[in-house]
């Protein structure tokens, strides 16, 4: 399978794959439902257009990622704590 497939259902969307840690995507899937998302995907393609569309918040992004891989080997910030340091509402 290549990393972006046509959706026959409509020719003006491709469906991705995206690999992440269950520990991450447990954090995801927490997420966009707190926040009344319909499903993560919906979440996902909102925060991608976020990224794009306001590339100044990709430090947010970025230190999120790195927290991932810190959190999956034992150590990193907390998400409080990575919100507290970009000034975010936990809201």
């Amino acid at each position: 399978m290549s990393d972006t497939e046509s959706d026959d259902a409509d020719p003006e969307i491709d469906r991705i794959n995206l690999r992440i840690s269950h520990s991450f995507l447990e954090v995801v899937d927490e997420a966009w439902r707190e926040r009344g998302f319909n499903s993560r995907s919906e979440y996902i393609r909102y925060a991608l257009r976020d990224a794009v569309n306001h590339p100044e918040g990709a430090g947010f992004w970025k230190d999120l990622a790195i927290s991932e891989a810190q959190f999956d080997a034992g150590e990193g910030l907390s998400s409080d704590e990575v919100k507290q340091k970009h000034g975010i509402d936990g809201e």
